[in-house]
């Protein structure tokens, strides 16, 4: 009787774990196939419409490439992009034509995301991008 408990528990776990596997890898395939808009940046003191008063940054994942690409605020971004699990890191920014960008959110933006070394996506769609268990940066999905 022990070793029939012992297999239904065993058996229960394995349904559990798999299932907990299929929902992460659905998450990180919810990064691809659309457009994140910044609504939030941790930092400094000045209100996010002061920091992006024209444009509001944006990023899109390119699987295929192993990519990020998008805005900044004001001047274009892309930059290698490495993803295992929930763990997240950008390298060093592509070159771009740099155009002077009023409320300096910008700079925020390349400094903060330098930073990062995870991701979620919270239950209403969030993506956070996290460092060191703190969420910096937070975007919402639209379609560009």
């Amino acid at each position: 009787m022990k070793n029939y408990v012992l297999l239904f528990v065993s058996v229960l776990a394995l349904s559990f774990n798999s299932c907990t596997t299929m929902k992460d890898t659905a998450k990180t395939d919810d990064l691809y196939n659309t457009s994140w808009e910044l609504e939030y940046i941790t930092g400094p003191r000045i209100a996010f419409e002061g920091l992006f008063p024209d444009k509001k940054p944006f990023i899109k994942f390119d699987k295929s490439k192993s990519e990020v690409y998008g805005n900044a605020g004001c001047n274009g971004y892309t930059s290698p992009v490495t993803i295992k699990g929930k763990s997240l890191s950008f390298g060093d920014q592509g070159a771009t034509t740099m155009m002077y960008c009023e409320g300096g959110g910008e700079q925020v933006f390349l400094q903060t995301i330098k930073k990062i070394d995870s991701y979620s996506i919270d239950k209403d769609g969030k993506l956070n991008l996290i460092a060191n268990n703190i969420p910096m940066m937070r975007f919402k999905k639209v379609t560009k």
